[in-house]
C-alpha cells in the first residue's frame, strides 16, 4: 500500500515510522524508565503517592512473590480491582516475573468471571474484596489457586488506610461477606516478597504477556493476545505521536478511566511512564464531586476520557469555574466523540477535544487527531506511525476515498490473535489486516471517520442508517443530554429508527425532537420512536449499550 495521503498531514516532527525493536520486551523499558525517573511521583491515589523508584522496589518484590508460590513464566494471572496504587505495583509485579496478565473488570457476574477465567486458564488472580463473594461462586470451576486479596484503603498509610477500609467495610457496606480458602493479602506478599529474587527466564518480544478480553458485544467475550511488541509498538507509536508537546518529568495525567481497559492500560499506564509523568488514579469516576477536586488540587496538564465523561463534566458548574490553564492535551478515545461535546469542551476550556480510535485488537490506538489544535471534528484523525488504515468493500476489495465500507488496520500492534480460538482469529485477520467490524471511510487528505459499527447499522427500507449520525444530531439539540438510537422491527421498512432520550431540560417534548430531526436529516433516518429515560445503561467505562436498549 503505497499511497499514504496521511503522512502529508502529519504534524511537524512527527516521523513516518517508528523503530519497533527500540526494546526488546516490556520489563527493559520499565527498568529504563524507573532508573530514568527514580525520585520523580509516579502515581497518586486518594492522596498517597509512589515514587517511580518505590514502584520499582514494590513490583519486583511482588514478582519474587509470585515466583516462591511456584507460579511459572507464561501463567495466567487476573488483576481485579478498580484504579488502586496496587494495581501498576501488581501489573509490573506479574511482567517482571513472566507472566501473562489477565486484566478482568471487577464489575462483572459470577458467570462473566467463570467465562474468563476458564477460557484463559487462570491459575492466580489478584483481587479487591469488594469483588471476593463473587470469586467464592466460581473458584471450584476454575484452575485458580493462588488468591491475594487487597482491600480499597491496603496502600495508603495505616491511619488513612483504616479509615477508608473502615468506611467501605462497616458503613458503605460495600464488601459483601465471603469465604474464599488459602488466600494472602497483598501486603502479605510484599512482605514475603523481600525475602526471595525473581528467577531468570527468556524475555523475547513474540511473548505473549497480556490476555485483553474484547467487550463481548459481539457475543462471547474473546482474549486478545497482545505481546511484548504489540504494546511496546504501541506505547511507540503513541509517543511519537505526542512528541512536541510533552515535557519529560512535567507532566500531570488525570486517570478516570479504569487501568484494566486497554485505553488506560497503554495509553496512561504504560506511555506515561516513558515521559515520567505523574498519573493521578480516580478510583470512582462516577463520583463527579471527587474528580472534579482531583481536577482542581493537580495541575492536571493531560487527560484522557471517553464521550460520557466529558458529556457529563461539560454540563456540571462546579467544572466550569475551574482553572484549565495548564491543560494541554484532551483525547477521547473507546466510544465516538460527539461533536456538540467537542465544541462544549472546546468552549468551557479553552482546550481541544482530540478524537481517537482503535481496538482492543490493535493494543488499542490505530489512529488519532493532531494533538497541536488542529484537531478535524467528527473524525477519528489519522494512523499512527508505522500504521496503515484501508477501506474496504464487501468482497474485500479496496475502495478508494470517499467511498464507505469496513476499515481495516495493518501495523505491528495488530495482536497475535484470540486465545484458543483459531477460527475467530482466521475471520479477524486476513493477510495482515485485521478487520475491524466498523463501518467508515477516507477522506482525500488522509483523515478517517467512522460510521458506525457494522452490527448497530439500522436498515430502514433498504437504506443504511447509522446510529452516530442521529445521536450526534439529537445530542446537538440545547434540551438533550444523552441519547441512543437502536434499530426496532417494523413490519413495513424491515427496521424504524426508536430514540432514547436523557433530557437536560425536563420541558423536551416528542414532537421537538422529531421536528429537529426533520429539520436535520433526511425522511428515512428521522426516529419514528422517541423514549425519554432518566438514565442510559452503560458499561463500567462509561459507553452507551445500545444492545442493553434493544434487549
Amino acid at each position: 500500500m503505497e499511497n499514504k495521503p496521511w503522512l502529508s498531514q502529519y504534524p511537524a516532527g512527527i516521523p513516518a515510522n517508528i523503530d519497533i525493536d527500540q526494546y526488546e520486551c516490556m520489563v527493559d523499558f520499565l527498568t529504563e524508565s524507573f532508573q530514568k525517573y527514580a525520585e520523580l511521583p509516579a502515581y497518586e491515589c486518594m492522596g498517597k503517592t509512589l515514587t517511580y523508584s518505590e514502584v520499582d522496589q514494590l513490583s519486583t518484590q511482588f514478582g519474587a512473590y509470585l515466583h516462591s508460590r511456584g507460579l511459572q513464566p507464561k501463567d495466567k494471572i487476573a488483576l481485579m480491582m478498580p484504579n488502586l496504587l496496587q494495581f501498576p505495583v501488581v501489573l509490573f509485579g506479574c511482567l517482571k516475573a513472566g507472566l501473562t496478565v489477565v486484566n478482568t473488570n471487577p464489575l462483572y457476574t459470577p458467570r462473566e468471571m467463570k467465562h474468563q477465567f476458564t477460557d484463559s486458564d487462570v491459575k492466580a488472580i489478584v483481587i479487591a474484596d469488594n469483588f471476593a463473594a463473587n470469586l467464592e461462586k466460581v473458584l471450584p470451576e476454575t484452575q485458580i489457586d493462588t488468591i491475594i486479596l487487597t482491600s480499597i484503603g491496603e496502600m495508603l498509610g495505616s491511619i488513612k488506610g483504616s479509615l477508608v477500609d473502615f468506611m467501605v467495610k462497616k458503613v458503605k457496606r460495600m464488601v459483601p461477606k465471603y469465604n474464599l480458602p488459602n488466600t494472602v493479602t497483598f501486603s502479605e506478599a510484599l512482605k514475603t516478597g523481600k525475602k526471595f529474587k525473581i528467577k531468570e527466564f527468556d524475555n523475547c518480544a513474540d511473548d505473549v504477556i497480556v490476555h485483553q478480553y474484547t467487550g463481548g458485544t459481539t457475543g462471547v467475550a474473546k482474549g486478545a493476545m497482545l505481546t511484548n511488541r504489540n504494546l511496546i509498538a504501541n506505547m511507540l507509536q503513541i509517543k511519537a505521536w505526542l512528541g512536541n508537546e510533552m515535557e519529560e518529568g512535567k507532566e500531570v495525567v488525570l486517570t478516570p478511566l479504569p487501568l484494566y481497559h486497554i485505553f488506560a492500560f497503554t495509553v496512561n499506564c504504560m506511555v506515561m511512564v516513558s515521559y515520567g509523568a505523574k498519573n493521578v488514579l480516580v478510583t470512582n469516576p462516577r463520583d463527579l464531586p471527587k474528580f472534579i477536586n482531583e481536577f482542581r488540587k493537580n495541575k492536571i496538564t493531560i487527560l484522557t476520557a471517553v464521550n460520557t465523561l466529558f458529556n457529563a463534566l461539560t454540563n456540571n458548574e462546579e467544572f466550569q469555574k475551574l482553572d484549565f490553564s495548564s491543560l494541554k492535551i484532551t483525547v477521547g478515545g473507546g466510544m465516538a466523540v460527539q461533536t456538540a461535546v467537542a465544541q462544549k469542551w472546546k468552549a468551557i476550556t479553552g482546550n481541544t477535544l482530540s478524537e481517537g480510535y482503535g481496538m482492543t485488537e490493535s493494543s488499542p490506538v490505530a489512529t488519532v487527531n493532531p494533538i497541536d489544535g488542529s484537531a478535524r471534528l467528527g473524525s477519528i484523525g489519522l494512523p499512527m506511525p508505522s500504521t496503515n488504515l484501508r477501506i474496504v468493500d464487501e468482497e474485500g476489495n479496496a475502495l478508494p476515498a470517499g467511498e464507505i465500507g469496513e476499515i481495516q488496520i495493518q501495523g505491528p500492534q495488530v495482536m497475535l490473535g484470540y486465545y484458543n480460538k483459531f477460527q475467530e482469529t482466521e475471520n479477524a485477520i486476513k493477510d495482515g489486516w485485521l478487520n475491524t467490524g466498523d463501518i467508515g471511510l477516507m477522506e482525500p487528505d488522509g483523515y478517517f471517520r467512522i460510521v458506525d459499527r457494522k452490527k448497530d447499522m439500522i436498515l430502514v427500507s433498504g437504506f443504511n442508517v447509522y446510529p452516530n449520525e442521529i445521536e450526534d444530531v439529537i445530542c446537538s439539540h440545547p434540551k438533550v443530554l444523552e441519547c441512543a438510537a437502536v434499530g426496532k422491527e417494523d413490519a413495513k421498512s424491515g427496521e424504524v429508527v426508536r430514540v432514547c432520550i436523557v433530557k437536560s431540560d425536563k420541558s423536551l417534548t416528542e414532537k421537538e425532537v422529531i421536528d429537529f430531526c426533520r429539520e436535520n436529516m433526511t425522511g428515512y433516518k428521522v426516529p419514528k420512536v422517541v423514549e425519554f429515560h432518566d438514565e442510559l445503561p452503560k458499561s463500567n467505562v462509561g459507553k452507551i449499550l445500545r444492545r442493553k436498549l434493544k434487549e
